[in-house]
């Protein structure tokens, strides 16, 4: 008989793992057995096991060629240590928060061969070690009681083929009913959990045996689609194209679609839209519009209430607009173009009005200007902002408080609601929002809401920048619906004519290429480096970060430069330089693995999506100060606010010392540097160039070639979204 197929059950104790893959819980780890001298290798798929754990595993001896005798497990069950070695290996692994190796050993001193016991049946009594208070108890003893818990759930959840990482997240989430809610719906997952996507919910669905073709698959299929299509930045999708798609995608038969659309419209979670079709021109309905439910209430409600703020009359006592003028010229000492006259009269007697123009233009001038004279006539003044660096910004250049969007309408994360609202309205005569093409769909409507009908408001931004991270284009199509006034500034003033990078960026904006001065003078502040190969484009972006700038211009390698890349993968993508930079900028130090990736004290981070809780936002960026394995958290300065993560959220932070362009917009770095190359060809527009230069203060770098940037601004199509909110102010 083949000794290495031969089934045996064995006992024995984790001493380390050598290999653990988050995803799908496939773990290398060396145990003890009594019956063995030396530590044998096990192999196979266990979730969540930690040094010092004893375990009854079945499996069959192989031999690895490059390995070795490994035993490659089949199944295994979890049993608790006995010995005071094996305890103190077992709480110290990290498996139980607020237990690191310290504590364990202080434990294990204490209660010896009983640690366990007085966890499981008297854990006040851990209070006769050093360290450990009410505090530190109460952590302990949740944890202890989840870990317990979470066993059942994660043996069902294996066997259907989910990680351990998300298992604990499902767990917190439904909690005692997990299995119950997987095996009614799996695919419930994709939309309640971040970061497990459809894909992986299908998986979990035919493996617990739902039919690919069943009604339940095509449903959620359709709301994954409709979800993916948001994340690209359209609020609504047409009615055949999407078929095909969801088709394609569920590879179905095309009779099913139909069928579960229906289904989830009489749920109420989409719907479906007509009213902008001409039904001679369109008979097969290609633009019939089908919307997730909060996108069609969010777009005609913002058509809605914009109307209605600009049919009401301004209760503002009458003033002499040509002496306000005046007044506030000779107060700022400053005068005005003509084109900021327009934009400071219309920003008087307007109720709502936008303000676009680039860099250079003047608009943060004329904001100062509306809000003097507003203020000298008593109006209560506010602003804001989509992000904390752009609201930051907004209050350095005014010398007047500016929020957040989300701490002006004053979100709460208790029940998810903004406690401003149209029950609850903003108390301000005069509301500017810079930045304002930044806002989705979602905020502007949020916004609008809480906005009282007697109101001015003005919205500043450039509308030749990228379009929102969230779905929409929502500056754009008021500005582009003609029925809000509009004011768009195009001179660039004398002080701005001597930065290049604020010509440049107009050059680019023009369709032009940019202007690049001979010569290595050190008041220049636009330079391109032209290299053709990605592998030395990387190199040269490593040697500015690290050596040339801060060496030569004073600027700090971490908080003033900043990385900008139009893709996210590729050798000169985002995910590559991360890995790149962190290496050259924060070699060591404290760090920790999860799911392949590495963090280390000192990392800059980037949160990935908005939570709402921590108060932290899709775009913020900060910086890693400290990682406590002992209680599972890594703590985060985002701009002096301290942030706590558990191990288990690291999913919402990425590295960001590269960064996408789209997710620059509202910020300003005092150095860019960014590489443009044909390999980005998919992506290179003008917008997104133009967008990546104004992000730049003090100084810009272009690493790449010219045929890339030419690519890039002849390229003036940017992909489009689809959206009706142009239509609904202007036709509606």
């Amino acid at each position: 008989m083949d000794r290495t197929k031969t089934q045996l059950e064995i006992k024995g104790q984790i001493e380390r793992i050598t290999f653990y893959n988050d995803e799908n819980g496939y773990t290398i780890a060396k145990m003890r057995v009594q019956e063995r001298r030396d530590l044998i290798t096990v192999v196979g798929t266990m979730y969540s096991v930690s040094p010092g754990e004893v375990l009854r595993v079945k499996g069959y001896w192989d031999n690895h060629p490059k390995y070795g005798e490994q035993l490659r497990i089949t199944s295994y069950e979890t049993l608790l240590p006995a010995t005071s070695k094996g305890i103190e290996k077992y709480l110290g692994s990290g498996m139980i928060k607020g237990i690191g190796p310290v504590m364990a050993r202080r434990l294990v001193a204490r209660f010896k061969e009983d640690t366990l016991r007085v966890i499981e049946e008297d854990i006040d009594r851990l209070k006769e070690v050093e360290g450990i208070g009410e505090k530190r108890i109460e952590m302990i003893k949740n944890a202890w009681e989840e870990q317990k818990e979470i066993r059942d759930v994660m043996i069902f959840l294996q066997g259907n083929g989910i990680s351990p990482a998300y298992a604990v997240k499902i767990y917190r989430h439904y909690g005692n009913d997990s299995i119950k809610v997987v095996r009614e719906n799996p695919y419930r997952l994709a939309m309640d959990i971040f970061g497990i996507g459809f894909k992986t919910a299908d998986k979990i669905a035919e493996k617990m045996g739902i039919p690919r073709d069943s009604q339940i698959r095509s449903e959620a299929g359709i709301m994954h689609i409709l979800h993916e299509l948001s994340d690209d930045g359209h609020v609504y999708y047409p009615y055949e194209p999407l078929i095909e798609r969801c088709c394609e995608t569920l590879e179905v038969e095309e009779d099913r679609i139909p069928i579960a659309l229906d289904a989830v419209l009489r749920e109420g979670k989409i719907i479906i839209d007509d009213k902008f079709i001409d039904k001679e021109k369109d008979k097969d309905q290609r633009s019939k519009a089908v919307y997730l439910a909060k996108y069609h209430i969010s777009e005609t409600g913002i058509a809605k209430r914009l109307k209605r703020l600009l049919s009401t009359p301004k209760q503002m006592r009458l003033i002499n607009i040509d002496d306000a003028i005046v007044w506030v010229q000779r107060f700022l000492k400053i005068g005005f173009s003509s084109k900021q006259l327009e934009a400071v009269k219309d920003a008087i007697h307007s109720k709502v009005m936008v303000i676009t123009g680039g860099p250079g233009t003047g608009k943060t001038t004329i904001i100062k200007a509306i809000i003097n004279i507003y203020k000298k006539m008593g109006q209560r003044v506010l602003l804001a902002a989509p992000t904390g660096r752009a609201a930051k910004r907004m209050t350095e250049a005014t010398g007047h408080e500016a929020k957040t969007i989300h701490r002006l309408l004053e979100y709460s994360p208790n029940n998810g609601q903004f406690k401003k609202n149209e029950d609850n309205s903003l108390d301000g005569d005069l509301i500017i929002i810079d930045e304002a093409s930044m806002i989705d769909t979602i905020m502007m409507y949020h916004l609008l809401k809480a906005v009282k009908i007697h109101t001015t408001l003005i919205f500043v931004g450039d509308a030749d920048q990228l379009p929102s991270v969230g779905p929409g284009n929502t500056l754009k199509d008021i500005i582009d619906s003609g029925y809000i006034p509009t004011v768009r500034l195009n001179e660039i003033f004398r002080q701005s004519k001597e930065s290049m990078i604020i010509v440049n960026a107009h050059r680019v904006n023009n369709g032009e290429m940019p202007y690049i001065k001979k010569g290595n003078n050190k008041n220049e502040d636009f330079f391109f480096i032209e290299i053709e190969e990605p592998e030395e484009v990387v190199k040269y972006i490593v040697y500015l970060c690290r050596e040339a700038v801060p060496m030569r211009f004073g600027f700090d390698p971490v908080d003033d430069i900043q990385v900008l890349t139009p893709m996210h993968k590729g050798l000169s993508g985002v995910a590559n330089l991360n890995k790149e930079l962190q290496q050259a900028l924060n070699p060591g130090g404290v760090e920790l693995v999860r799911a392949g990736r590495t963090f280390r004290v000192g990392d800059k981070i980037m949160q990935i999506r908005n939570n709402y809780e921590k108060d932290v936002y899709n775009g913020d960026i900060g910086r890693i100060i400290s990682i406590d394995q002992e209680v599972q958290e890594v703590c985060v300065d985002f701009d002096r606010r301290l942030v706590t993560y558990e191990f288990l959220e690291l999913d919402e932070i990425i590295l960001a010392y590269a960064i996408s362009v789209h997710k620059s917009q509202g910020s300003e770095y005092p150095v860019i540097i960014m590489p443009v190359l044909t390999q980005h060809y998919m992506l290179l527009q003008r917008n997104l160039i133009y967008t990546g230069i104004t992000r730049g203060k003090r100084l810009v770098f272009i690493v790449g070639t010219k045929k890339a940037m030419a690519i890039a601004i002849r390229n003036n199509k940017p992909l489009s979204r689809f959206t009706l909110l142009r239509e609904r102010l202007s036709r509606d």
